[in-house]
């Protein structure tokens, strides 16, 4: 593992444990050329997943991608950081799993999207609103007339 300070080859692991999640190791460094510490964050990986757009452009499945996507929607939101790496963890556990390394990018959004809507409805709808590209108020009017129950989308009569 190179040294982010001075970047020496040649560093030291000093110790070693399981991180909060318990699906990465926690790993901390030594450098004895500079004196540096740092963290580094080992994960398994399963296989190596393959991305493929609507437009049908192939792209290599980047973890912190999708990472940035969920922490967004769950910006200033009442969840506990590790919560959302396990939520985070879980998906991509999941789509390791499928059994393909292709995957269509509507199946991550859909994995996504029903992850959040049982987390928090807030986020879900965030989420939705660029995943489903709203376009105008009237798309977030329909799609949240759709999670609210059978009778409670009309306003109170006068």
């Amino acid at each position: 593992m190179r040294c982010p300070f001075c970047g020496n080859v040649d560093t030291q692991v000093k110790d070693s444990r399981p991180a909060e999640d318990h699906v990465a190791i926690r790993r901390r460094r030594y450098c004895p050329a500079c004196g540096g510490r740092f963290t580094t964050y080992e994960r398994v990986q399963l296989r190596d997943l393959v991305v493929i757009k609507k437009n049908n452009r192939r792209e290599d499945f980047d973890r912190n991608k999708l990472e940035r996507s969920i922490r967004i929607a769950l910006q200033k939101r009442p969840l506990d950081p590790e919560r959302v790496d396990q939520m985070i963890s879980g998906i991509v556990r999941r789509l390791e799993s499928m059994g393909d390394t292709d995957i269509q990018s509507d199946q991550i959004g859909s994995i996504v999207m029903e992850t959040l809507a049982r987390i928090d409805t807030v986020a879900y709808v965030r989420f939705a609103s660029v995943y489903k590209n709203f376009q105008a108020a009237d798309d977030f009017e329909e799609f949240v007339a759709e999670l609210r129950p059978s009778g409670e989308d009309q306003p109170p009569e006068e």
